[in-house]
């Protein structure tokens, strides 16, 4: 893999943003942002035990995907309270994904601004990510390929990204947002996965305050280097295209996946884990 540094810029202004990131679909990390937010100063671990510990949270693990799982089920449930006691413990594969503060503990709004960066953020979906020493998400892009920016608090995150165009090298999973759960994108084995030599990404490091922008359906692999949490506010796609994706994959895709799951059971899994490899390598003319 050539993985480039994701540009840095410590502070941007609208204008900025949208001639050499957004117009460009280019992923940048924004130093200092977020310094104006209570949350900036607020928001740690402690602190979200504090406000949030009774709340029952969902969490997530590394296992591969199995056909009884229901699209984006949880492994396990724990109270928040108990799950930030074992992050600061013990290195823990468990994460916490897609966790709705509006909903769940609305008062945490009154400690973060909506940025203004020219695009229309969806205000019912600021979402929470946990996970611990170690812990990382499997390579994947979401489900509707909307314009991400990703508000980092707490420790110390990795992120390797790729945008759509490289798809023919990612072993991507057919009707599936994700790439094989058993390639390790840290440090990639090339004589198992040799597709991933040509694939051509970016990769940086995210601190407590720093601010990511994922473009429209970009891939992205993320490893908590230390125990920490993120906060996701999207826009919707603009490129017709992505649009129409995200609307197949909300609409079609998921539900085929969910009934065929249902139908053929394992089988159905692992066809689509070996599809994964058959389509990659038949395209590149990859003989193993």
């Amino acid at each position: 893999m050539d993985l480039k540094q994701i540009d840095r810029v410590e502070t941007i202004s609208k204008k900025d943003f949208l001639k050499h990131y957004f117009k460009p679909q280019k992923p940048v990390i924004i130093e200092r942002f977020i310094e104006d937010w209570p949350a900036f100063s607020k928001w740690n671990l402690d602190y979200m035990a504090e406000i949030a510990g009774d709340k029952e949270v969902p969490l997530y693990d590394d296992r591969p995907v199995d056909y009884k799982d229901g699209f984006n089920e949880p492994h396990a449930k724990m109270k928040m309270s108990e799950y930030i006691d074992l992050l600061k413990r013990e290195p823990t594969k468990y994460r916490i994904f897609l966790w709705n503060i509006l909903k769940e503990v609305p008062e945490l709004q009154s400690d973060y601004k909506w940025p203004d960066f020219g695009l229309r953020l969806m205000k019912g979906l600021p979402m929470l990510f946990f996970g611990g020493e170690n812990s990382y998400t499997f390579m994947h892009y979401d489900i509707d390929l909307a314009n991400i920016f990703h508000f980092h608090f707490h420790g110390k995150k990795q992120v390797i990204l790729f945008d759509q165009d490289q798809n023919d090298y990612l072993y991507k999973i057919p009707h599936s947002l994700i790439t094989r759960e058993d390639i390790d994108f840290v440090s990639p084995d090339y004589d198992k996965w040799p597709a991933l030599k040509q694939a051509r990404g970016f990769i940086g490091d995210l601190e407590h305050g720093n601010v990511l922008y994922m473009p429209e359906g970009y891939w992205h692999f993320m490893r908590y280097v230390t125990p920490g949490f993120s906060m996701s506010l999207r826009a919707i796609a603009r490129n017709p295209k992505n649009l129409g994706r995200a609307i197949y994959n909300i609409f079609v895709m998921r539900h085929y996946d969910n009934f065929m799951r249902r139908m053929k059971g394992q089988a159905w899994i692992d066809g689509k884990n070996e599809k994964a490899i058959q389509r990659t390598h038949r395209k590149l003319g990859i003989e193993v």
